[in-house]
């Protein structure tokens, strides 16, 4: 009978198991969400750190406005990621921004109202809005595309109706004097963090003007909101029964229900979600720019459910990452600005945005089929 050298055997089982370890991290790594649209992030900022890394893009300015307009589409991508997650689409939040800023603006400006009156008033009527759209799905039964395609003409026209009954024109203007003393405004149109970047001029991190003031006076309130919506999301996603039921809704409907989770108030609810989320949208722009345009958040639809689907979240539903839509949306702020600072034309930022669509369909059904195996 042959001796068996304990030592070597051990040596071996060690390699072995070394192999397996590998392996399973690597498999970990390709069954998240958010892992193609990391390495998509990583890819985007090398290229342009080569070719636009001296035009000012990295510097403090350049760095904001990149991350300005990434926030600005992941308030609307965490809502929809929720959605989408739940096996939902809401193709009305572009109007929706339109019509949000519209109510805001319109009995402020010619009603008399006091700007936080008309900002909760907003949030109110879009939020019911967004539980109409909810309960139609559930009752009819009808697809949720459906549903949200025609509240999209729906809100789009009463919003262009509605300004010109009331205004006689379809860009409101003059926010900005109604909401110097209003105690909301600058929770929506303020900056954060002014002291930091004072200190920071002062040492010579960043730029400042002739005068002092630093180039960069402080983080744009959109900013906060789409950070406070991430942190939130993640963690109702992950760690609550909420996040559960979102997952199994959109995993197995029937399997869900007959688990007794209530799919259809989780639905209504993300419906709702969506709505609040593109009124965020609309009331920084609004109270930033001292208007309203019934135009306004005319595609952001399709952007966000772009960012989503880049970000990791299953057509299909019942897969996806809060994180990597916000990854999705700040490969879109990135590349939208970087083509600005690199001297390329910005007709090819279309171009770039449907072949990213393209890859992150391919990627996810690889990952489908993987977890279906």
């Amino acid at each position: 009978m042959p001796i068996i050298d304990n030592r070597q055997h051990n040596v071996l089982s060690s390699s072995v198991d070394e192999r397996v370890r590998a392996l399973s991290v690597v498999q970990k790594l390709l069954s998240r969400p958010d892992f193609g649209a990391m390495a998509a992030v990583l890819l985007v900022f090398g290229f342009f750190a080569t070719i636009a890394g001296d035009s000012g893009m990295f510097a403090a300015d350049g760095v904001l406005n990149w991350t300005t307009v990434s926030a600005q589409l992941a308030v609307l991508a965490i809502g929809a990621c929720l959605l989408m997650i739940a096996g939902e689409f809401d193709l009305s939040i572009g109007s929706m921004i339109g019509f949000a800023g519209m109510v805001i603006a319109i009995p402020a400006l010619y009603w008399g109202w006091p700007l936080w009156a008309s900002i909760m008033l907003a949030f109110a009527t879009a939020m019911s809005l967004g539980a109409l759209i909810g309960y139609i799905v559930i009752r009819t039964g009808l697809p949720s595309f459906i549903v949200s395609l025609a509240f999209l003409f729906i809100l789009r026209g009463l919003t262009i109706a509605l300004s010109i009954l009331f205004t006689d024109k379809t860009i409101v203007s003059g926010v900005n004097k109604v909401a110097e003393n209003d105690w909301l405004a600058p929770l929506f149109g303020g900056e954060f963090g002014q002291s930091l970047f004072v200190w920071l001029a002062n040492i010579g991190v960043i730029d400042s003007y002739a005068e002092g003031e630093p180039i960069v006076t402080g983080i744009p309130m959109i900013v906060g909101w789409s950070i406070l919506l991430v942190m939130l999301g993640s963690a109702v996603l992950h760690y609550t029964r909420f996040g559960n039921w979102i997952f199994a809704t959109g995993g197995d409907q029937q399997a869900a229900q007959n688990m007794g989770v209530p799919t259809a108030k989780v639905k209504i609810l993300l419906f709702v979600l969506t709505a609040f989320c593109a009124t965020v949208y609309a009331t920084c722009q609004v109270v930033e720019f001292g208007s309203a345009a019934a135009d306004r958040g005319v595609l952001k639809e399709f952007e966000a459910i772009i960012a989503v689907v880049i970000g990791g979240t299953l057509l299909t539903g019942g897969y996806g990452s809060v994180i990597g839509a916000l990854f999705g949306a700040l490969i879109f702020g990135v590349v939208q600005i970087g083509l600005f600072f690199s001297g390329i034309s910005s007709d090819w930022f279309r171009v770039f945005v449907g072949l990213m669509l393209l890859i992150a369909v391919l990627f996810n059904n690889f990952i489908r089929r993987r977890i279906i195996r």
